[in-house]
């Protein structure tokens, strides 16, 4: 299923049906009197967060949604039919946004909410509400009222406990797949993940959420590369686990690089707790492994791990050190 975290759609609640201008006509019923029935009002639009759902994929090609208009009245005062609510289900993680894409509406946070976004319009009055002492057949009856329709956007942003940073083929993805059931994209060959990616970890009877947050390069802020796309999934992350690549020339520069990133985009993301594992012990010995991260520990007193996401050993540290973290 492709992945997409952002979406403008056009609501339209339902009209409220017009109420009835009718009088008793019955053989033998003298002075019958008005029997107008009120209109039905129209149905509403309702979004509901649903813990199944990761993309706004749905909303990608159709994008007008309309609900039900309410049943005009009808003669024996009979009230016309409610029009049917239209429920819009949202992955957890889903904002609403006014036409500008600023302004917020709500936000889902939880799974099985909901929100009325668009009321339905009320339905109109029949001829029996205006009959009165001195007016004894009312002609008078009022016509239901408009309901509400605009343009909203529609913003995902991943809910997980950590999410996973890092330049391009730190091996962010290699990890979400050791860790977890999820299945991204892995080759022997230098590329970029395009989207971002879902797993769920398990240890000792517990379960942590992963994210693997793409197209963080340097500049990404101001849009290069695949630019701040997706840097608003980090925000709703717990922990963040930097990657870094031991067989990149500087360390250093490779995690500043990331780090300055999330600072020009937010800066309470780099106030966020942080793992740091220096990825790929596998390609090289520790006698060279020592040597390249001399510069790291002389300038940067952050502690981090040295892992292979093809050692089994490896994962089950890691595993330990994110649900603690986690915890």
């Amino acid at each position: 299923m492709k992945f997409l975290d952002q979406a403008k759609i056009f609501i339209k609640a339902g009209n409220g049906g017009s109420g009835s201008a009718s009088f008793r006509r019955e053989k033998f019923v003298e002075f019958g009197g008005p029997d107008g029935g009120d209109g039905g009002d129209g149905g509403s639009i309702v979004f509901e967060s649903d813990r199944n759902l990761n993309t706004l994929i749905d909303y990608r090609y159709t994008q007008h949604f309309k609900a039900s208009h309410g049943s005009p009245g009808s003669k024996r005062n009979k009230s016309g039919a409610k029009g049917k609510d239209l429920i819009l289900k949202v992955p957890v993680g889903t904002q609403i946004y006014e036409e500008d894409n600023n302004t917020l509406i709500y936000d889902f946070t939880k799974t099985k909410d909901r929100f009325l976004v668009a009321s339905g319009g009320e339905g109109g009055l029949g001829n029996v509400r205006f009959k009165s002492s001195v007016n004894r057949a009312p002609r008078k009856k009022t016509n239901g009222r408009v309901g509400e329709e605009f343009w909203i956007w529609l913003q995902l942003k991943v809910i997980a406990d950590i999410g996973i940073v890092g330049l391009p083929n730190a091996g962010k993805s290699s990890l979400l797949a050791a860790l977890t059931r999820a299945k991204p994209k892995i080759a022997d060959y230098p590329f970029t993940t395009l989207n971002p990616n879902l797993g769920v970890c398990f240890y000792k009877n517990r379960e942590v959420t992963l994210a693997d947050i793409p197209g963080l390069i340097e500049g990404a802020h101001k849009g290069v590369g695949l630019g701040d796309k997706f840097l608003r999934h980090i925000e709703r992350c717990k922990v963040l686990i930097h990657l870094i690549d031991l067989t990149a020339d500087n360390l250093l520069s490779n995690y500043k690089k990331i780090r300055s990133e999330l600072a020009s985009y937010d800066k309470s993301l780099v106030k966020k707790k942080e793992i740091i594992f220096f990825n790929k012990s596998d390609c090289m010995d520790k006698k060279t492994v020592d040597v390249k991260l001399q510069n790291f520990k002389f300038k940067n007193k952050s502690d981090y791990s040295i892992i292979s996401t093809y050692n089994k050993t490896d994962l089950d540290k890691v595993k330990k050190i994110l649900l603690k973290n986690v915890n």
